[in-house]
C-alpha cells in the first residue's frame, strides 16, 4: 500500500532524510518512530505531498504522488497534530464540511457520519458545539472524519499527544476496529513507545535520517535484548535529549491551508 524506495531529502546542506527505504502492506498498521528531528515529519510530508523528495520513489496505492498528487490525496487521509476542527460547528457539522470537500455523494455521506460517529462513541453528542468537548473526544472526532471518505491509508501524526491513558485506549481500540473491518492502512507517529508496541503491527525507527530497523515490536526487542519497546528504541537512538525540528508546525498548518484550498 505504501512503498518508499532511497528516499532523499535535503535543505542547503542537511540532509532531513537520506535513502530510506520501506514498504507498508494493505491493512497493517505501521508505527514510524524517532527522536525530534530525526526525519519523522520530512518523511510525512514527502508521503502526504507536501514537499518532494531530491531523489527517490514513493508510491501510495499504487501512485506516484508526485505525478498523480489529486489521485494520490484521494486515496487518503490525515490527521495533524495541530488540531484543526472549527470549534464553533458541531461534530455533524464538522463531518458534513469534511465530506463535501471530498465530493462524498450525500446520501452515502450522511450514512458513512452516522456510523463513524457511532463507532467512536459520539453519536449522542452530533448536535454539540465542538468546542464543549473534551481533548479525546475531539481527537476521535478528527480521526472519524479522517475515515469519512473512506481512504486507503490514513497518517495519523501524534495522534493521542496529551491525552490521559484511559481516552489514548478507548481511541486505539476504535481505531484497530475501523482498520480491521475496513482493511485500512494506518500510518502513525507517536512518542508513546507502549502505545506502539500494543497497537502497532510493524515498527520502522528513523534516527539522523537513516532508517535504524523495521520489524514487528516483538522482534525489536529481541534484536536488542531489551523487554520493552522504548528500551529498544533506546537502545537504538540514544539517550540524548533532542530538539524539535524548526518549524515543523508552521509547515504542517500550511499542508492544512493548501489542502482544503485544493480540495474546493
Amino acid at each position: 500500500m505504501i512503498r518508499v524506495q532511497n528516499l532523499v531529502k535535503s535543505f542547503g546542506n542537511f540532509t532531513a532524510v537520506n535513502d530510506v527505504s520501506f514498504d507498508v502492506a494493505a491493512g497493517e498498521i505501521f508505527a514510524f518512530l524517532g527522536p525530534n528531528g530525526a526525519g519523522k515529519t520530512t518523511t510525512i510530508k514527502m508521503l502526504t505531498t507536501l514537499l518532494r523528495p531530491n531523489s527517490g520513489a514513493i508510491e501510495l496505492d499504487g501512485l506516484n504522488p508526485e505525478t498523480h498528487q489529486n489521485e494520490a490525496r484521494k486515496r487518503f487521509g490525515i490527521v495533524f497534530q495541530d488540531p484543526s476542527l472549527d470549534g464553533e460547528l458541531s461534530a455533524w457539522e464538522n463531518m458534513e464540511i469534511h465530506g463535501v470537500l471530498y465530493h462524498v455523494p450525500g446520501k452515502i455521506r450522511h450514512k458513512r457520519a452516522e456510523e463513524l460517529l457511532k463507532i467512536f462513541e459520539l453519536w449522542e453528542r452530533r448536535n454539540d458545539q465542538v468546542k464543549k468537548f473534551s481533548g479525546g473526544m475531539k481527537r476521535r472526532l478528527e480521526i472519524a472524519r479522517g475515515f469519512l471518505h473512506t481512504p486507503r491509508i490514513l497518517f495519523l501524526d501524534e495522534p493521542t499527544l496529551g491525552l490521559d491513558p484511559q481516552s489514548r485506549n478507548q481511541l486505539w481500540s476504535h481505531v484497530k476496529k475501523v482498520n480491521e473491518s475496513e482493511r485500512v492502512t494506518v500510518f502513525l507517529t507517536t512518542h508513546y513507545m507502549d502505545e506502539a508496541d500494543r497497537v502497532a503491527h510493524r515498527v520502522g525507527i528513523i534516527d539522523h535520517g537513516k532508517l535504524v530497523t523495521v520489524g514487528t515490536p516483538k522482534a525489536i526487542k529481541e534484536q536488542t535484548g531489551t523487554e520493552s519497546l522504548e528500551e529498544a528504541f533506546l537502545a537504538l537512538t540514544g539517550s540524548t535529549i533532542r530538539d524539535e525540528s524548526a518549524g515543523s508546525a508552521d509547515q504542517m498548518r500550511q499542508f492544512a491551508r493548501m489542502w482544503s484550498g485544493g480540495r474546493r
